[in-house]
């Protein structure tokens, strides 16, 4: 996806909706650019076309979720990527940031990712690396695998570094996700007693959510972007937690 794709991507998903004609004007370019764009975003499933616009998919959709501050998730998850070295074998949950995580490491051969998300696991169909898609009840909206077998699954695999998603996370309740299944599997992984690395954008810290993640030392690390409130910094850090802030120029 080149830098005129993501703009035009990340476009239709500000405003909900954005005609061939405005895009045109926008960037510059002609329509019948603008027309091959969107064949290209719709057959990467980016985006879905109508007569003379274009719309973006359902705001569930993890592709949707990824171009959504995209800049930032992609520094995120490149700093993430130089925390893993060559031979290992890590976990990687679900959620955009991670996707894009996957997507770096996928590029090196001698890494192992261990993954419940059936999406990170296509979009690895092509890459150089192991990938371990570990088997569960298939919750079709995440495109994740949940549920008391994959929870054996996990105890069955070792790894030394786990990825997670988190939804919320505010310093009374420590983090916490929205969902009760996956929150259940994020759990199984962190009994496991790997490094366990948050890999978030800063909108999730403030938030908080039904279910909680931890406890909260069984977390190591957190990686998230410069717009990190100060006073969350230094609760994380008060915590125990190593914080690393990324510098990215992309967040809105």
């Amino acid at each position: 996806m080149n830098s005129r794709q993501q703009l035009i991507l990340q476009t239709v998903i500000d405003k909900g909706q954005m005609s061939v004609t405005d895009l045109a004007r926008m960037t510059g370019v002609s329509e019948v650019t603008i027309r091959q764009d969107l064949n290209t975003l719709e057959k990467q499933s980016y985006l879905r076309r109508t007569h003379g616009f274009a719309v973006p998919l359902d705001s569930d959709n993890v592709e949707t979720r990824m171009m959504n501050n995209y800049i930032v998730k992609r520094d995120l998850a490149d700093f993430a990527a130089s925390l893993v070295s060559s031979g290992e074998t890590v976990f990687i949950e679900n959620g955009s940031s991670n996707a894009l995580l996957a997507r770096k490491l996928g590029e090196q051969r001698d890494i192992t990712i261990i993954t419940v998300s059936s999406y990170i696991a296509h979009l690895l169909k092509e890459a150089l690396c192991e990938v371990i898609l570990l088997g569960g009840i298939y919750q079709k909206k995440s495109e994740s695998m949940v549920g008391p077998l994959t929870r054996q699954y996990i105890q069955q695999v070792h790894f030394s570094k786990a990825f997670i998603g988190i939804d919320g996370w505010q310093p009374e309740t420590g983090f916490t996700g929205r969902d009760m299944m996956r929150t259940d599997v994020v759990n199984a992984v962190l009994e496991k007693g790997s490094e366990a690395i948050v890999l978030t954008d800063s909108s999730k810290f403030g938030v908080v959510h039904p279910y909680t993640l931890g406890p909260g030392e069984r977390f190591q690390r957190v990686i998230t972007d410069s717009a990190l409130k100060p006073e969350a910094h230094l609760q994380l850090q008060q915590k125990g937690l190593i914080v690393d802030i990324v510098n990215t120029g992309g967040f809105r």
